[in-house]
């Protein structure tokens, strides 16, 4: 049965500190991690070496995951010949059209959403994408959103806005603006309830929406790791079976260069409006600086405070 509100509140408490490591469950995990982070700020110098095993720790097991998502390919290969020998080529209609909605939401997401902040903020999104288009066709070649991460900061830094609020927008959009992330788990999520037969009424669909935007936090960083994130969605949100996800691995890779290039477009929007907001840049610097094909040679903008 589902869980009421009061039920999944009290799930994400662990029992112990250890629990929430040992039952796999992903936010009694960010829960422990919220906890340890503010109390190892609260030790300062103290909690200096305490934090660098922790970063040596992260650094470890994103290695692991790089070498599962490099050998990822292999498993798609046998899950894809799988399916077709299993239901015949008639079972890709439906990936397909889940790749189609996607798409095509991610677009209206940028044309109609995105377009819509950024012409508040005094400028064209269209114009905007031509200017980062280096950084969109790396961000498609890797499916990594990160990897554009010093091009994208630095073209930004040439539009006017200042080294501090791109050093803090950036990074920190990484972990919390992650549009095409949050896209593509709901949609996933709502294709993998339909295909297991599992009804989900309108409370539970927004139910999966905010656990999604709890777990997808730090999703951007490795390639695949969205679909990590979704099957941990899946385990905390107990509705929809995990094991359904063996259905999207064909096509997964597919569908992280369209998060990946969401993501990113929107980390750019939300960085220009910030500096608007700021007063670091004017509307009309702004447009000119889009419009002017040699952009790049605009000096990049240092803080005005030194």
């Amino acid at each position: 049965h589902s869980l009421t509100a009061v039920d999944f509140f009290l799930n994400v408490i662990p029992k112990t500190f250890f629990d929430a490591f040992v039952s796999g469950d992903l936010l009694q995990v960010l829960l422990v991690a919220v906890l340890t982070a503010c109390a190892i700020a609260g030790m300062r110098e103290r909690g200096k070496p305490l934090l660098a095993v922790i970063e040596y720790g992260s650094e470890i097991f994103f290695g692991m995951l790089k070498i599962v998502v490099k050998a990822a390919p292999i498993g798609a290969f046998g899950a894809m010949g799988f399916t077709i020998g299993s239901y015949g080529l008639g079972a890709l209609n439906k990936l397909a059209a889940l790749m189609a909605g996607f798409y095509l939401t991610a677009i209206v997401f940028v044309v109609l959403v995105l377009g819509s902040i950024a012409w508040c903020g005094g400028f064209s999104i269209f114009r905007f994408l031509a200017y980062i288009k280096e950084e969109l066709l790396l961000v498609l070649g890797t499916s990594s959103s990160e990897t554009a991460l010093p091009g994208m900061m630095e073209k930004l830094q040439r539009l006017g806005c200042t080294k501090s609020t791109v050093g803090l927008v950036i990074p920190t959009g990484y972990s919390f603006n992650l549009d095409g992330t949050n896209i593509y788990m709901t949609m996933a999520a709502v294709f993998l309830a339909q295909a297991t037969n599992t009804p989900l009424d309108l409370k539970q669909q927004l139910a999966l929406l905010a656990i999604a935007m709890i777990t997808s936090k730090g999703a951007s960083g490795v390639t695949g790791a969205g679909f990590v994130t979704l099957a941990a969605t899946l385990a905390a949100f107990k509705t929809v079976p995990v094991e359904a996800m063996a259905l999207l691995l064909g096509i997964d890779r597919f569908m992280s260069e369209c998060r990946s290039l969401t993501n990113l477009i929107g980390n750019g929007v939300a960085t220009v409006i910030i500096s608007r907001w700021e007063g670091e840049v004017k509307p009309e610097q702004l447009r000119k600086n889009l419009a002017d094909s040699n952009a790049r040679d605009v000096v990049p903008t240092t803080d005005a405070h030194g």
